[in-house]
């Protein structure tokens, strides 16, 4: 199985006085309301975090039980508590797709399969490719770095008795309405959810773990205490409210039309944007890519490279959705490049 850098992510592509197109957080702040949210918390980091309030507004917004929340410090983190907490006999990966999951497997001492879906299909899932006695399965929805949404009649499929079936919807409020979704359960599905996309969180850590309640107690007994901090609570409890769902639609809504004019100019300027991106990113292939980012740095701006994906190489681009302004200007300096 080739070796690729399962911890190499965006953000080691930025630097100073860099254009940020490498990290698929699409706010550079978070929103005033939001900070104000968190600053009025502030007078009480002396006591020990508590998550009650957090469980109880996901499940709320979800549908939910609150024994099928389980709030982390970051989606990440249920990685590396599914990996611990299960013991599965065959674990698969479905790739291209975010690599924490194989690299939190694999850390645990799991070893891990991985079903590569094909670049000449668009990258479409194919449930049938998923060996049958896989038991725990990782696919991502939208996928990162492909931007693929699958049906969730797919992902569904996939799921049955003795298999745990993880969709990773870090990406899914990004989508207008939140189609696909698998939030409001289904069995022998979790689903992982971030805040860090949206609302400009990264710093903070902030996601969620939906499942049934027998899974989430598994994870919360291996679960660090104290993991999630006091902000990242507010910060869940804030961004669960109506007011703050209403906005995430428009901000999806209007990423949504900021990824189509970036798929034009991309076009436009002869480059071939693969699969059918939903996400607020796109994926792109490009004649000797390396040097094509390297040139793009030059100029100014920090694109993701794809070669630390399973199933991509040198050649594949992860390119963040931006504003209208800074599209325009970041295909300038790539039609000079090409």
């Amino acid at each position: 199985m080739p070796d690729y850098d399962l911890h190499h992510h965006g953000d080691r592509e930025v630097g100073p006085g860099l254009i940020d197109l490498a990290v698929n957080v699409r706010l550079p702040r978070p929103p005033l309301w939001l900070r104000e949210e968190l600053a009025s918390a502030l007078d009480s980091l002396a006591a020990y975090p508590s998550t009650v309030d957090a469980v109880s507004a996901v499940a709320e917004r979800h549908g939910r039980a609150s024994s099928e929340v389980l709030v982390t410090a970051g989606a990440a983190e249920a990685f590396t508590l599914l990996a611990s907490a299960f013991r599965p006999d065959h674990a698969v990966v479905v790739h291209p797709q975010f690599t924490e999951p194989e690299a939190a497997l694999r850390a645990a001492g799991h070893p891990v399969s991985r079903v590569i879906l094909s670049e000449a299909d668009g990258f479409v899932l194919d449930p049938g490719a998923v060996p049958s006695d896989a038991d725990l399965v990782f696919v991502g929805n939208p996928t990162n770095p492909t931007s693929v949404l699958h049906p969730a009649s797919a992902l569904r499929s996939l799921a049955r008795p003795g298999r745990l079936l993880v969709v990773d919807e870090a990406f899914l409020d990004a989508v207008p309405g939140e189609v696909e979704s698998l939030a409001a359960g289904h069995p022998g599905v979790v689903v992982l959810r971030s805040l860090t996309k949206t609302w400009g969180l990264a710093g903070l850590r902030a996601g969620y773990v939906l499942a049934s309640a027998d899974v989430i107690e598994r994870l919360r007994a291996v679960q660090v205490p104290w993991s999630v901090s006091t902000l990242a609570g507010v910060a869940t409890v804030a961004c669960c409210r109506p007011s703050a769902l209403e906005e995430a639609e428009k901000l999806a809504v209007a990423a949504e039309a900021d990824r189509e004019y970036l798929v034009s100019g991309l076009a436009a300027s002869g480059v071939d944007v693969l699969g059918d991106p939903r996400g607020p990113f796109v994926l792109v292939r490009v004649p000797e890519g390396a040097s094509v980012r390297a040139r793009l740095r030059e100029a100014g701006y920090a694109v993701r490279r794809g070669d630390t994906f399973p199933g991509l190489g040198p050649d594949h681009l992860r390119l963040a959705v931006r504003d209208r302004a800074t599209t325009d200007a970041f295909l300038t300096a790539l039609r000079k490049i090409l």
